[in-house]
């Protein structure tokens, strides 16, 4: 009798089981909010808890924030039995069984689900952009019921929409596509003894390096032997200094690699542009190059601050707003090459966006976990950010040292349009006092220097003195680099709500 009213059990939780599943696979999806509405939810979250992360909003957002976008779900997956991945990314291989197996468990639930409404879907294409490190998909979506299922499975770390920033700019025209493009020209109008002063052989450096102490830096230092990785828009090619002419006067036996991670751009979740190329069309990631590692040459362009460090460009996206899905795929896969190169050491990424991404967060995290420093920048305002908007992800992390900008002979004002916050870390002089000048880097060609400001500078800056310091003391390791950057700021020992430790000294780092 008792094995009968044991069976009888077993069948019973069976059948509901069956029956909760079949009612989440049959649920009829909430309707779908505006994007007003959505906007709204993201705002009161980042200004009640200062960022706003997908993992945590309600399903009805999500679901919403993937109707009103590209319909692309990033979807982190794990074993069943593995607990705190995010902890140790950077030591999983996902070749391995458990991991492919989770994986194949994961695409099986979005292909059962997506295959309702498109009886013509192969399994094998329901992944958009390979992933050969983390443990992610990213799969185009269609169906509620997907997104409840994979909700519910103890394979999943996550499932948010990708690309949903492209609609935060509040305009159909979409204002942010081009944001920080188009500025990267020649300046005419810079003084000698102002906006910079000539050093041999015949460089000019920019008028805020004194703010700094990196000209007396340079005679202990000048980067030799660190390699900084700068993700960004993509690297100009008729830019000789990031060229043929990178090794050039007091420049020598270096090396300036260029690289694409943007992947294609997608229809309906089907890989469909072209394939994208290193060349800078932009011209942001032109200029924070130039001002990290510009040569110190003989033709009368600026000198970058690490002017004898290796370099790699990396483009990662169209413009410094990472708000398309193929543009956070290829910052996530920007982080991850950097981090499984043992000749970089250090990674700076002037651009940023408004809500979080879990896949960007793991790519972070696998660089950080191999021992790379990592700055990004705290954000500069648009229209549509200034005056609500606080740090921006993933400045927001605790893995990297965020970066803003202050106005020259101040008491850390903060520059025009620069965000600042209790993430901030470290700040740089960028904005000359009288006519609020920008520092000088490199135009898009020629040797007359151009001027780039906001945070963007200030990370790629603070880039290029700590490749001053690990050049001065090579065997430190990252967070012995970091305690040293610490002490050797303005601010320390106590951290400032809203600049952190302060303007770096590099003279005195470097002793």
């Amino acid at each position: 009798m008792r094995k009968l009213l044991a069976l009888s059990a077993v069948l019973l939780f069976f059948a509901a089981c069956q029956k909760k599943s079949k009612e989440t696979q049959t649920a009829a999806p909430p309707q779908t909010k505006s994007v007003t509405d959505i906007n709204a939810f993201i705002r009161q979250e980042i200004q009640v808890n200062n960022e706003f992360n997908w993992n945590q909003a309600p399903v009805d957002i999500v679901w919403s924030a993937l109707e009103q976008s590209d319909h692309i779900l990033s979807v982190g997956y794990k074993p069943a039995t593995e607990m705190a991945v995010e902890e140790r990314l950077h030591t999983i291989d996902i070749r391995q069984t458990a991991w492919q197996q989770a994986k194949q468990e994961v695409l099986q639930i979005i292909y059962e689900e997506e295959k309702k409404l498109d009886p013509s879907l192969v399994q094998t294409s329901l992944e958009i952009w390979p992933e050969e490190v983390l443990p992610v998909v990213d799969v185009y979506v269609r169906n509620y019921s997907t997104l409840l299922r994979l909700k519910a499975s103890g394979l999943v770390r996550y499932a948010e929409p990708l690309g949903y920033d492209t609609q935060l700019a509040g305009d159909v025209q979409r204002i942010a596509s081009s944001s920080g493009c188009g500025s990267n020209t020649a300046d005419n109008s810079l003084l000698s003894g102002t906006h910079y002063t000539t050093v041999l052989p015949n460089a000019k450096a920019s008028w805020n390096y004194n703010a700094h102490g990196i000209q007396n830096a340079w005679t202990k230092s000048t980067g030799s032997g660190v390699k900084v990785f700068i993700i960004d828009t993509g690297c100009e090619f008729d830019q000789e200094n990031l060229g043929s002419a990178f090794n050039q006067g007091q420049s020598t036996g270096r090396t300036i690699e260029k690289i694409v991670t943007l992947p294609r751009s997608t229809f309906l979740g089907i890989p469909t542009g072209p394939v994208e190329t290193p060349d800078d069309g932009c011209g942001h990631g032109t200029s924070m190059a130039g001002a990290c590692a510009a040569p110190r040459g003989t033709d009368g362009n600026t000198v970058g601050i690490a002017y004898n460090s290796n370099l790699v460009t990396c483009r990662a996206a169209e413009d410094v707003f990472i708000d398309a899905s193929r543009e956070a795929k290829g910052v996530a896969d920007a982080f991850t090459n950097a981090g499984n190169r043992p000749d970089v050491r250090i990674i700076s990424m002037s651009m940023g966006r408004i809500t979080s991404s879990s896949q960007i967060s793991d790519a972070v995290r696998f660089a950080y976990g191999r021992g790379k420093l990592v700055f990004t920048a705290a954000g500069t305002s648009f229209g549509w950010t200034a005056g609500w908007f606080g740090v921006i992800f993933p400045a927001t992390m605790t893995e990297v040292q965020a970066v803003t900008g202050v106005k020259q002979n101040s008491n850390f004002n903060n520059c025009d349009a620069c965000h600042k916050g209790s993430q901030v870390d470290f700040v740089v002089v960028m904005e000359r006092a009288g006519d609020n000048q920008h520092p000088l880097s490199l135009a898009m060609s020629g040797n007359t220097p151009s001027t780039v400001g906001g945070s963007s500078v200030a990370t790629a800056s603070m880039a290029g003195m700590s490749a001053l310091i690990w050049s001065r003391y090579p065997s430190l390791t990252r967070d012995q680099l970091i305690s040293k950057l610490q002490q050797n700021s303005s601010r320390y020992p106590v951290k400032s709500g809203e600049y952190g430790w302060g303007t770096l000294n590099v003279d005195v780092a470097t002793n």
